[in-house]
């Protein structure tokens, strides 16, 4: 394992265009690639759960370490980064939520996880690291030389838990774990080199350590979906309370509004219930969006879990069981557990939203009821009014001709007191029939008026109307 070659020096000008990206999908074929190893050798990893937001802190941290050891950090780190330090080989890999440090030393070792090669760290540094660790792991492959293991001799360094293992690699290697967590605070990998090459102990090591990163991360699911499954049981009922509440309000009234149940209570209108049934929907909402993010990972890593137990090739051992066994065991139920916890969400805000429809559908319909009554109200009043107004009209002609059969009185008296020959009383009996019937064709003429212009005004409108929807 040597440190990373020196930047090659740029390239000439290329006679064709390039696109943008074809530097960056061709470099990602060669993304986290392995460390070729040859044994024996002991490995510490660690994979510190950061968030996607994470990497520029870690970027950072990364840099005092290698300050620490004397190295100069790289402008650009990228996703992945590899060197020497002091006996050491480190590499440190970005993913998408969490980052790993994986430090690893070749050499003969008598006990495999005596000891852990973080000691060697900045323990300062490595208290301080931003994120929380998800799976923290000491690793020994063991050369072919060394003598075999015993299934006793093997629990006996696991513990005394019940151990786990298969051939790998076509049967070129040994792996054995029991996927506990032990007092040392790290899980215990051991490998045995039987014919492994140093590209396949490197591939090895590096699936190894990824599947038991992905499998913890596709677990992370899993605590989530139990805890979304207690909230969404609550939510449940509730729907299935306000799904009811609305089928037994609309029996009991045959129709909308408030009803009175058997025991006199009065139930919710549709407007409390829709209030109610909005505020649940939004609970759902909130839940699936706190989790939905989550339960995708958890599939994703638990698909390249599945991948990465088919690369290692295993072969049983008879009578133990095999790490996919073991692994396939637990994930896939936790996973399922999370898919279906989805599908549930999802079926609940899809429930929520048909019971919304409906209620609103109901609200709109007593909206229009209500519009139909008081249109009726309001066109019974304006019946009303019409009639009091032709009333009024019928009074108003009858003043009008009194006034003006009174004025008219004035001005025969007037002429009859000027000399001439007129008998008032006489020219006042005449003018009755004339000026009521005057102030009667004056105001019907008005009315007519008024009509004909507002009959106008609407059709204009109507016209307008019918040409905009065109």
């Amino acid at each position: 394992m040597n440190s990373l070659p020196e930047p090659s020096p740029p390239r000439p000008p290329l006679p064709f265009p390039a696109h943008p990206l074809r530097e960056t999908v061709t470099a990602e074929l060669h993304a986290r690639t392995f460390d070729p190893m040859s044994s024996p050798v002991r490995v510490a990893h660690l994979a510190y759960l950061c968030g996607e937001r994470g990497s520029g802190r870690q970027q950072q941290y990364l840099a005092r370490l290698l300050s620490h050891f004397g190295i100069q950090k790289p402008e650009d780190v990228g996703q992945q980064f590899a060197t020497q330090l002091r006996g050491l080989w480190l590499r440190w890999e970005r993913h998408t939520e969490f980052v790993t440090y994986t430090f690893s030393r070749p050499g003969p070792f008598s006990e495999p996880f005596a000891d852990s090669l973080l000691d060697e760290l900045p323990q300062v540094w490595l208290r301080n690291l931003p994120g929380q660790v998800v799976t923290a792991v000491q690793l020994a492959l063991e050369s072919a030389e060394m003598p075999d293991r015993s299934i006793e001799e093997l629990v006996e360094l696991f513990d005394g838990n019940p151990v786990i293992g298969q051939q790998v690699a076509g049967g070129a290697g040994l792996a054995w774990s029991d996927l506990h967590i032990h007092e040392d605070g790290y899980g215990h990998i051991l490998l045995k080199d039987q014919s492994l090459s140093d590209g396949q102990a490197g591939r090895l090591i590096k699936r190894i350590l990824e599947i038991n990163d992905y499998r913890a991360m596709a677990l992370l699911g899993l605590p989530a979906a139990r805890e979304a499954a207690v909230l969404l049981s609550e939510a449940e009922r509730r729907l299935a309370g306000v799904a009811a509440r609305m089928t037994d309000g609309q029996a009991a009234t045959g129709g909308l509004g408030k009803a009175s149940s058997d025991d006199g209570q009065e139930r919710l209108p549709e407007r409390e219930l829709l209030a109610e049934l909005t505020s649940l929907a939004a609970e759902i909402e909130s839940i699936a969006a706190e989790t939905a993010t989550r339960f995708d990972a958890s599939q994703a890593y638990y698909g390249v879990v599945h991948q990465r137990l088919e690369q290692l090739r295993p072969v049983r051992i008879e009578g133990v069981q095999t790490l996919t066994e073991f692994l396939e065991a637990r994930l896939a139920p936790a996973v399922a557990t999370c898919a279906a916890t989805a599908q549930r969400q999802q079926s609940l805000a899809d429930r929520a939203a048909r019971l919304t429809a409906l209620l609103r559908a109901r609200v709109e319909v007593q909206l229009q009821e209500q519009n139909r009554g008081l249109l009726d109200s309001m066109n019974r009043r304006a019946n009303l009014q019409l009639r009091l107004q032709e009333t009024v009209e019928g009074l108003s002609v009858v003043a009008i001709g009194y006034y003006g059969v009174g004025l008219i009185g004035y001005l025969l008296k007037g002429f009859e007191a000027g000399g001439w020959p007129l008998d008032p009383a006489l020219g006042i009996g005449i003018a009755v029939p004339l000026v009521v019937g005057a102030a009667w064709f004056g105001l019907h003429h008005t009315k007519r008026r008024l009509r004909r212009d507002a009959e106008r005004v609407e059709a204009r409108s109507s016209a307008k109307g019918e040409h905009e929807q065109d």
